[in-house]
C-alpha cells in the first residue's frame, strides 16, 4: 500500500487549467482516468487526509504510485480525451458499464454495391446504417420478413450472392418475390440501392410518405382495373402497418429522442435506454456497473452518454436526450453531443407531460433490471458459497455462517420504536423466519438500548426452547434470566415467563404440525446488526449476559459499508468487489426494509386511534352508529348514559364504558379551516357524511380538528 504523500506533486507544478489526469500503479498500469476544469483543484482533493476520503477513493490513491496529467484547451476536449483514455486503458477504478447482453441491430450495408439487410452485433462499421438495438434477434427477423414484400432488398450472404450470379439462378427468396434478385440482373444496382434507401427511410420513422405512395399506386391500379396488382399493393400496405404496430407510439409529435434512466444502490447501478424515433420506441438496451468510485447520478449519466455516443456521429445522436439528472457541469457535455451530431442537441430532465410519463416507464425498467441482476447474482450457488467463505475469513469464523440473522431498529423521532429480525440461510432470505419486535422496556430514542433489548429477548426465547427440549449438555446449566418469551399474536415478542410457569408451552409445541422446529429453535452462526461499534457492543453484551459465547456478532455501518467487530477499535474493510460485502449489504438492507415497514404500520395505527378505541367490545360498526347518531365526538362526550343507550346495539354497560372512556380522554382542539384560518363550529352535524366514513380518518371530517393534531409528513426523518 503506497503513501499518497510519497508521489504528491508540488502545488506549483499542477496547472490551474482544464485537463485529464491518470493514476498509475507500481506496474505502470493506468488504474484511474479523470477530467477536471481545474487540474490543481481536483488533484488537491485526492491528497488530503486519508481519513477524510471515501473508502473507494482511499483504496485508489493508496494503490497508485504516481499521477500524471495532460492539459487541454477546453472542457469539451477534456471530455473527449477522458473517453479515449478510458477506452484505451480500461482502468480498474473507473465506472465501466457492461452490457447485460450483446444487443443485435438491424443493419443495412450501404457501403456495398448491392446493399444487404442483416442482423449485426458488436462494433459498428463505417458506411453501414444501423437500426435498434433490439431485445431479440427474432424481433428483427419478424420485422424484416414483413418489409421484404414491400422493399425486396437483398438479404443473402456474399457467398450465396456470388453463386447465384455464377449459375444465373436466384435463391428461394427471389422466386417468391421477397428479393429483387440483383444477382441475376432482374434489377440494376442503382434501382436496388433506391430500394435500400426507401427501406432505411421507413425504418428511420419516415413511414407516412411510403404509405401514401403505396395507397396512390393502389388507387391507380384499381382505376386501370388491374385488380391483382391493386390487391398485392393492398397487402403491402397491410404488411407495413403491421410492422409499424410492432413499435408503439409513445410521443405524438414524431420526436427523435433517447431517454436514459438510472437505478442505483450503494454498490451497483443499472442504466436503461429507450431509443425513440418518429415518436415510436425503436430500440431498448441496458447496462449494469459496479460503483467502484464515489459517484453521483449526474456523473453516472455522463459516463453513460460517453459510452452511448462515443462512437456515433450524425443522426445516430438524436436531437433530444432526456436524462434523470444533468452532469455537472452540463455545458461541456452538451457541446460534445452537438459536435458528435453536427447540429444542436438538447440535454435536459423532463418535468411533465408525455416525456415525463415515458421517463417513468424507463425508470421502472431500470429498477427491474437492477433487481433482476441482483437476483441472478444471489441465486448463483457458487457466488453464494464464495460470499459465505469471504465473510468467514474476514470475521475469523471457524466455518461459513450458514444461518445469518440481522437486526435493525426503526423509529420516527423516538416514537413507535420497533425492531426487525431477518434470516438468511445459505445466502438466501428465509422470510418465514422473519420476526418483528416492539420496544417495551423504555420510551424514547436510544438505538443502543433498543438493540440490547431485542437481542436479549430473542436469545432468551432460544435458551428457553433449548431448556424445554432437554438440549443442555451434561453439566450445562441455563444462564440466569434465560426464561422463555411467548410470541404475541401480532408477531411481536410477548412478556417474559420462566421455564416453570404453567403458561409456558410443553416441548411438544416446539414443532409445527409438519414437524419443523419453530422459528426461534435454531441459533444463527452470525448476528449482524445495522450500525457501528455501539450497536455491536450492545448485542455482544446481551449475549454475554445470557451466557452465549458461540455466536459471532458484527455490525455493518451504512455510510461507509464498514464491518465492525466487538472489542475492535478499527473496522474490517472488505474489498469493494467482495461477494461477502454484497451479501452483508443485502441482509442489512432487508432488515431495514422490514423494520421501517412495521414502524409505518404502527405509526398509521396510532394516528387513526381515538378515545372510542379503548372501549372493550366496541367495533367499527357501532362506532360509526354512535357518531352518526350524535353528529360529532363532542356531542357524544356531552351525552348521558341514557341518551347513549338510545343508539341501537348499545347496552347500558357499554354506554357506561363509553362515558368513562370519553371522560378520561383529552378533548380535541377547535377545528380550523386551514385555507382561511377560520375557527369552525365544533358542534357541526354529520349531515352529508358518506355511509361507512369515519370522522377523523381524513382531513376536513366534520366534528374533528382540521389542522390540530394532524400528523406531519416526516417520512424523511424515519430511522
Amino acid at each position: 500500500m503506497a503513501d499518497p504523500s510519497s508521489y504528491r506533486p508540488k502545488p506549483g507544478e499542477i496547472p490551474d487549467s482544464p485537463g485529464v489526469y491518470r493514476f498509475r500503479d507500481e506496474h505502470r498500469r493506468v488504474i484511474y482516468v479523470g477530467k477536471a476544469k481545474s487540474l490543481r483543484q481536483r488533484l488537491a482533493n485526492y491528497f488530503q487526509d486519508l481519513a477524510g476520503l471515501h473508502p473507494r477513493t482511499r483504496t485508489m490513491v493508496t494503490t497508485a504510485v504516481s499521477v500524471e496529467w495532460t492539459v487541454v484547451s477546453t472542457e469539451v476536449e477534456a471530455l473527449q480525451l477522458e473517453y479515449s483514455w478510458i477506452k484505451e486503458y480500461d482502468p480498474r477504478f473507473n465506472v465501466k458499464y457492461r452490457d447485460d447482453k450483446s444487443y443485435p441491430y438491424l443493419a443495412v450495408t450501404m457501403n456495398e454495391e448491392f446493399p444487404r439487410v442483416q442482423v449485426m452485433r458488436g462494433h459498428k462499421k463505417k458506411g453501414v446504417r444501423y437500426f435498434g438495438p433490439y431485445g431479440h434477434a427474432w424481433a428483427i427477423r419478424d420485422t424484416v420478413d414483413l418489409l421484404l414484400r414491400v422493399f425486396p432488398v437483398r438479404t443473402c450472404s456474399t457467398g450465396v450472392f456470388k453463386n447465384a450470379a455464377r449459375t444465373g439462378r436466384p435463391c428461394l427468396l427471389g422466386y417468391i418475390g421477397k428479393c429483387s434478385a440483383p444477382c441475376v440482373d432482374r434489377i440494376s444496382a442503382e434501382e436496388h440501392r433506391e430500394l435500400a434507401e426507401e427501406f432505411c427511410d421507413f425504418m428511420a420513422g419516415r413511414t407516412g410518405a411510403q404509405l401514401r405512395r403505396l395507397e396512390q399506386r393502389m388507387a391507380e391500379a384499381a382505376e386501370e382495373m388491374e385488380y391483382e396488382r391493386a390487391a398485392r399493393l393492398r397487402d403491402d400496405i397491410g404488411a407495413l402497418k403491421k410492422a409499424m404496430e410492432k413499435s408503439a407510439v409513445v410521443l405524438a409529435d414524431a420526436t427523435d429522442a433517447d431517454l436514459i434512466a438510472v437505478a442505483e444502490d450503494e454498490l451497483e447501478a443499472a442504466v436503461q435506454i429507450f431509443h425513440v424515433r418518429g415518436g415510436r420506441v425503436r430500440g431498448q438496451r441496458g447496462w449494469v456497473t459496479d460503483k467502484v468510485e464515489e459517484i453521483t447520478t449526474g456523473a453516472l449519466v455522463e459516463h453513460a452518454l460517453q459510452q452511448l455516443y462515443g462512437e456515433e456521429t450524425g443522426d445516430a445522436v438524436p436531437r433530444e436526450v432526456l436524462v434523470p439528472a444533468l452532469p455537472d457541469p452540463v455545458e461541456p457535455v452538451q457541446q460534445w453531443l452537438t459536435g458528435r451530431r453536427g447540429s444542436g442537441v438538447s440535454l435536459r430532465v423532463p418535468q411533465r407531460g408525455d416525456k415525463r410519463a415515458l421517463m417513468e416507464t424507463v425508470e421502472r425498467n431500470a429498477q427491474q433490471a437492477l433487481v433482476l441482476h441482483k437476483t441472478k447474482r444471489a441465486s448463483d450457488l457458487t457466488t453464494r458459497s464464495r460470499a459465505l467463505e469471504e465473510i468467514a475469513d474476514a470475521l475469523g469464523l471457524d466455518s461459513a455462517p450458514l444461518r445469518i440473522e440481522c437486526y435493525d431498529v426503526s423509529h420516527l423521532q423516538g416514537d413507535d420504536v420497533v425492531a426487525s429480525m431477518v434470516v438468511f440461510e445459505d445466502g438466501l432470505a428465509r422470510k418465514s423466519e422473519y420476526r418483528r419486535f416492539q420496544i417495551k422496556s423504555f420510551a424514547g430514542q436510544d438505538d443502543v438500548r433498543s438493540m440490547h433489548e431485542v437481542i436479549t429477548r430473542r436469545f432468551r426465547r432460544y435458551l428457553a426452547d433449548k431448556e424445554r427440549t432437554g438440549e443442555w449438555s451434561e453439566g450445562e446449566e441455563p444462564a440466569a434470566g434465560a426464561g422463555g418469551e411467548a410470541a404475541g399474536a401480532d408477531g411481536t415478542a410477548g412478556p417474559d415467563r420462566t421455564a416453570g410457569d404453567p403458561a409456558v408451552p410443553s416441548a411438544s409445541t416446539l414443532t409445527e404440525d409438519d414437524g419443523r422446529p419453530k422459528r426461534f429453535a435454531y441459533p444463527p452462526q452470525l448476528v449482524v446488526v445495522d450500525g457501528g461499534a455501539p450497536q455491536v457492543a450492545a448485542a455482544r453484551r446481551a449475549l454475554d449476559e445470557l451466557g452465549i459465547d458461540d455466536i459471532a456478532v458484527c455490525g455493518l455501518a451504512k455510510r461507509l459499508e464498514e464491518v465492525w467487530l466487538p472489542d475492535d477499535d478499527d473496522p474490517v474493510v472488505l474489498p469493494r468487489t467482495s461477494e461477502g460485502l454484497y451479501l452483508l449489504q443485502r441482509v442489512r438492507d432487508e432488515a431495514h426494509r422490514f423494520a421501517i415497514g412495521y414502524q409505518r404500520v404502527k405509526r398509521a395505527k396510532r394516528f387513526r386511534s381515538g378515545p372510542l378505541d379503548d372501549v372493550p367490545g366496541l367495533g367499527e360498526t357501532r362506532k360509526q352508529a354512535l357518531i352518526k347518531h350524535f353528529g360529532s365526538v363532542r356531542k357524544l362526550r356531552a351525552a348521558t348514559v341514557e341518551q347513549i343507550c338510545d343508539v341501537p346495539g348499545i347496552g347500558r354497560k357499554t354506554a357506561e364504558a363509553i362515558t368513562a372512556a370519553l371522560a378520561g380522554a383529552v378533548p380535541a382542539g377547535p377545528a380550523v379551516n386551514t385555507a382561511t384560518g377560520e375557527i369552525m363550529d365544533d358542534m357541526v352535524d354529520m349531515e352529508g357524511m358518506d355511509d361507512g366514513e369515519e370522522p377523523g380518518k381524513s382531513g376536513g371530517s366534520p366534528g374533528e380538528p382540521v389542522s390540530a393534531g394532524a400528523p406531519d409528513d416526516r417520512r424523511g426523518l424515519e430511522r
